[in-house]
């Protein structure tokens, strides 16, 4: 039944040196649906064919925008140290759903997330110097720009040093 429908036709007439090169940039890590159409643009594929390839990719498997999140929130938390906010600004340029970003967020334990900004705050604290507010706002300005939420950054600076 597949062979016989329009899919199929489309799948079979994709350039096969396009078709692999666009296979092995999705199988090499995972790619959200910007990122993929970039590339076939780069590779001189444009209008209509961009989603014939996307829909191909999906169909095979290469593609998931749910594991992209996923991957990318693992990521940007575990290895970049973003904050939630950061996390969430870049998953919208790169046009991800609300429901993956969301679902995808769901990955970051609460606790683990608390734990994981008192420790780059306390280390912050031991690589800044300048007078207590100088360096105060100097950890505040750092956080926020790696996307942490002001509040919670406050509350960290607030608690009891050890």
């Amino acid at each position: 039944p597949f062979r016989n429908s329009k899919r199929f036709f489309l799948y079979y007439t994709m350039e096969s040196s396009i078709k692999k090169k666009i296979e092995f940039y999705c199988a090499y890590q995972e790619r959200c649906h910007y990122e993929v159409s970039s590339k076939l643009n780069k590779l001189g594929v444009f209008g209509d064919e961009v989603d014939e390839y996307i829909c191909y990719l999906i169909d095979e498997n290469y593609l998931s925008e749910t594991r992209y999140s996923e991957a990318f929130i693992r990521g940007k938390f575990n290895y970049n140290n973003w904050g939630r906010i950061k996390i969430i600004r870049e998953l919208r340029v790169r046009n991800i759903s609300e429901w993956n970003i969301n679902n995808a967020l769901k990955q970051i334990d609460d606790k683990e997330y608390e734990k994981k900004l008192n420790k780059i705050c306390d280390k912050l604290i031991q690589q800044t110097s300048g007078s207590s507010s100088e360096i105060r706002n100097k950890v505040i300005r750092r956080l926020n720009q790696k996307g942490w939420e002001t509040d919670l950054i406050i509350k960290c600076l607030s608690r009891p040093t050890k």
